[in-house]
C-alpha cells in the first residue's frame, strides 16, 4: 500500500489531540527527511509529507520561572550528584539544556580571566547552535568554577570506573562510560534534584532554569539588550517574546516613568 498525503493528514490530526503544535512540526520535519531519503535512493516517487499542512495542536504548558528562594533550594539540593554542575551552569550562565549536554572540555577556560565558557555546539541535528546569535562565550561566575572543577574530579574517578569501556568524547557532561547525555537521562537526574528540593517534579522542566536564570538579571536592573545576548537570542524582541514574564520589572518602567510624568487626577 503506498502512502498518500490523506494518510499522513489523518496521522497528524489523530495526533494534535494529545500533542502541541511544536512537537507536530517536529514530527512532521522527521517525516520529511525520512521519506527524502527514500527518495534518494528511488524507494518512492514524490515525498507526500511535503503536501501536508501542519494541524494546530494542543496548547503548551507555559514556561516558568523559579524564584530566588526556589533557585537556592535547587542548587543545594544538587551538591554531591552527577547534575550538580549542570544546575549551576543553567542558573548562572542560562545556557539551553541542548548546549551544556553538548558542551566539551575544550570549548572551557577555568583558568582565563575571566573563566569562560564557549557556547559554539548542541546536539541539534549537525551540532549547530539555535541561532548564530547563539553562539557565544560567557564569562562565568565563581560557583560555575568551582562547581566545574570538582566536576572534572569526578569524572576523572568515573573514568578510572569505567575503564575500557570509557569513551573519551572530551564531554562535559557524560554518561558513567563518556557517550552524550540523552534529554530523558537529564529529566530523570533534574527530578530527583527537585524531589530532595521539596518542590514537585511534573511542575518543572530543565529549560525552566534558563527562565529562572533571567529574572533575577533582570530584576537588577540589567537592559533586555545584555540580557539577550546572554542568552543567545536573535534580538531583544525573542527575548521580550519568550521571557515576557521574566522581564516585567523591565518592561514596567516605561509606564512607571509615564506615571510620574502624566500622574492621573
Amino acid at each position: 500500500m503506498n502512502l498518500t498525503a490523506d494518510d499522513v493528514d489523518r496521522w497528524l490530526v489523530d495526533r494534535s489531540n494529545h500533542l502541541s503544535t511544536r512537537t507536530l512540526r517536529e514530527l512532521r520535519s522527521i517525516l520529511v527527511r525520512s521519506i527524502s531519503r527514500a527518495q534518494a535512493r528511488d524507494k518512492v516517487k514524490r515525498n507526500v509529507v511535503l503536501l501536508c499542512e501542519i494541524p494546530k495542536g494542543k496548547e503548551g504548558r507555559p514556561s516558568k520561572s523559579l524564584t530566588l528562594a526556589q533557585a537556592e533550594a535547587v542548587l543545594k539540593a544538587s551538591e554531591g550528584t552527577p547534575l550538580h554542575a549542570y544546575v549551576v551552569l543553567s542558573l548562572l550562565l542560562g545556557a539551553r539544556t541542548e548546549e551544556l549536554r553538548a558542551l566539551t572540555w575544550s570549548h572551557v577556560n577555568l583558568d582565563g580571566t575571566p573563566p569562560s565558557i564557549m557556547v559554539w555546539r548542541s546536539v541539534r541535528e549537525g551540532g549547530d547552535t539555535k541561532t548564530k546569535k547563539s553562539r557565544r562565550t560567557l564569562a562565568m561566575p565563581r560557583r560555575c568554577v568551582d562547581a566545574l572543577k570538582l566536576h572534572r574530579e569526578r569524572q576523572d574517578v568515573a573514568k578510572k570506573a569505567a575503564g575500557d569501556r570509557w569513551q573519551d568524547n572530551d564531554l562535559v557532561f557524560a554518561s558513567k562510560v563518556g557517550t552524550e547525555l540523552d534529554a530523558h537521562n537529564v529529566r530523570r537526574s533534574f527530578r530527583a534534584v527537585l524531589q530532595k528540593a521539596g518542590l514537585d517534579p511534573k511542575d518543572w522542566t530543565p529549560r525552566e532554569m534558563r527562565h529562572s536564570f533571567v529574572s533575577p538579571l533582570s530584576d537588577s536592573g540589567m537592559p533586555i539588550e545584555a540580557i539577550s545576548r546572554l542568552v543567545g537570542h536573535r534580538n531583544t524582541s525573542v527575548t521580550e517574546t519568550v521571557y515576557r514574564k521574566q522581564l516585567r520589572p523591565v518592561l514596567l518602567d516605561g509606564a512607571e516613568a509615564m506615571d510620574e510624568i502624566f500622574p492621573s487626577d
